[in-house]
Formats: structure tokens, sequence, C-alpha cells
């Protein structure tokens, strides 16, 4: 596993803290979610989306980890969306008290999501 790029995005004090990293095999991402738990430990939720693409054949998975508005799923949407093939990306929140609704919560865990990759890419790393 290599982390490739890491950002804190805040919306309505809520705080999402999102991660790129470039995975090998399935087996890293139980250890990157573990990671992030450590990491983040205030965190409700831990969502991802991660891509494989490869000779010993394809993996996509994504969790939403209880919260609303299926984030894993549109993050899932942002790691297609720029070809990545060898890819997790998490996003950890952090509730700051004020409720964002599911329609709130899917655009705070996307602006993370690009936010990330944008940064990743600025860094030259992708």
């Amino acid at each position: 596993m290599r982390s490739l790029a890491a950002i804190k995005f805040e919306e309505k004090r809520s705080q999402f803290y999102a991660h790129l990293y470039q995975i090998s095999h399935q087996d890293e991402i139980n250890e990157i979610v573990t990671l992030h738990r450590v990491q983040y430990k205030k965190a409700a939720h831990h969502c991802y989306a991660v891509r494989l693409i490869g000779k010993n054949g394809n993996f996509e998975d994504n969790r939403n980890d209880g919260e609303v508005g299926h984030p894993g799923r549109f993050l899932m949407e942002i790691i297609k969306r720029n070809k990545l093939e060898s890819h997790i990306l998490i996003v950890s929140r952090i509730f700051g008290g004020v409720k964002l609704g599911p329609g709130g919560v899917s655009r705070a865990f996307k602006e993370a999501g690009n936010g990330v990759i944008e940064l990743a890419r600025e860094n030259g790393n992708l």
C-alpha cells in the first residue's frame, strides 16, 4: 500500500478526512480500514470504495459503514471517472453536531473524494 494524498474537508462542523492509496491486493483493504479506525477514533463512519483491475481478475467494492446517502457509491463513481484501477479511496467522518441529511452527506463525501484525487494529481502521484 502506498499513500498518495490526504486532505481534511469541513462541512457544518463535521470533519471529513479523505485518503487515497494505491494498493496491489485485496488484503490491504482491511489493513487500511483498521488504520483509519485507529487514526480517527472519533469518526463514526469510515466509508470507502476500492477498485483492483488486473491479470488475477477484477475486484470492486464500496462500503457506507452505516452512513446515510450511500457515500460509498459516490466514492466509487469518483474512482471510475478518474480511471483508477488499483486504488482505495477512504473518507472518515467525525460528526460536528449539525445533521447534513442524505444529500448534504453525499455532497460532502464527493467534495472530500474529489479533493484528495485533485491533490494527488497536483503532487504528481497520479
